[in-house]
């Protein structure tokens, strides 16, 4: 009961609109719990008693201050993993096909003040003109359109490239991807030299990536401008059987514009100091809130959320053409 209720709360608390029982029920299903429409009812109205969730009309249901804090203070132990289901999940949705061009990528969403879009667009293409992106590819939401959820009043949502399009991508030439870890990446005359921090992606409930952009930790707009500094990355192991496909793979994405690994290793070898299994290969990916962590760096207010949702490759364009 607990398991289900958290569920249905973090669902509303990725959403700003109320969700009715059979859209709640939908997004269960995504994330392995099923339960039918009348079941989501009944879950619904305990939460109701409990003061969790509000009932708006007939639209459905909002989270509630309780609710929120229920979700808060929930055990650690039910959030972890969660990053790494997400990245799974996400990865077998996309359908992105290398040869033609044509399906989903999933993106990061940064939300931000209209008024700021201009100079955050500015920030995030130095860091893109510095390879320091998944893709220069961009797109914009204004207020009342959706980008993975609704942009609010007076907002902008700005969808970079995430980098788990490449787990999707590998993993629909049937390579297996393990994402291992996210972390702070030291680069150094605009190269990969080590990482200095790292979270496990299987024990986190907070997208590591995230965490060291929101802390301060990362330097992406001096990484980008001087060549040194720290920016976010993930580091992926893959079979080292499949390492040629996989090699032919990242190129077919850098010809459509999506070119985020940094560095590719040898079978077995440690890849920037970091020990790699036997019959694998490491890859290091530069995370794709990385544009947006410029602009956040040069003082611009920004709510990033990440692996947020998918879209449809034709819809991106070129950063500059938004300019």
């Amino acid at each position: 009961m607990r398991r289900k209720m958290l569920a249905i709360l973090r669902i509303l608390s990725h959403t700003v609109e109320p969700l009715g029982a059979r859209a709640i029920g939908r997004e269960l299903g995504r994330i392995g719990i099923e339960l039918s429409e009348r079941q989501v009812r009944y879950h619904l109205q305990f939460m109701d008693e409990r003061g969790l969730t509000l009932a708006v009309g007939n639209a459905g249901r909002v989270l509630t201050e309780k609710g929120i804090a229920e979700l808060d203070s929930a055990q650690v132990t039910d959030k972890v993993g969660f990053v790494a289901a997400r990245i799974d999940r996400l990865a077998y949705a996309t359908t992105f096909d290398t040869k033609t061009g044509t399906g989903s990528v999933i993106l990061n969403v940064s939300l931000l003040a209209e008024e700021d879009l201009d100079a955050a667009l500015e920030a995030a293409q130095v860091a893109i003109s510095a390879g320091l992106c998944m893709s220069g590819l961009v797109i914009v939401a204004h207020e009342g359109e959706t980008l993975g959820e609704p942009v609010p009043e007076g907002m902008v949502g700005d969808g970079t490239v995430c980098s788990v399009t490449l787990n999707g991508a590998l993993l629909h030439h049937y390579i297996p991807v393990n994402s291992v870890f996210g972390g702070l990446l030291q680069m150094r005359e605009h190269g990969p030299l080590r990482f200095v921090e790292l979270v496990s992606y299987a024990g986190s409930s907070i997208d590591p990536l995230h965490i060291f952009i929101a802390s301060g930790l990362t330097s992406s707009w001096e990484a980008a401008t001087t060549g040194t500094g720290m920016v976010g990355a993930g580091f992926r192991e893959i079979p080292a059987a499949a390492m040629n496909e996989a090699l032919q793979v990242i190129e077919e994405l850098n010809g459509w514009g999506m070119n985020g690994v940094l560095a590719v290793g040898a079978p077995g070898q440690p890849l920037l100091e970091l020990p790699v299994g036997m019959d694998r290969v490491g890859l290091v990916v530069v995370g794709g809130l990385t544009p947006m962590a410029a602009a956040s760096e040069r003082g611009i207010r920004i709510s990033q959320h990440a692996m947020c949702t998918t879209c449809e490759y034709s819809r991106l364009k070129p950063i500059d053409e938004l300019m």
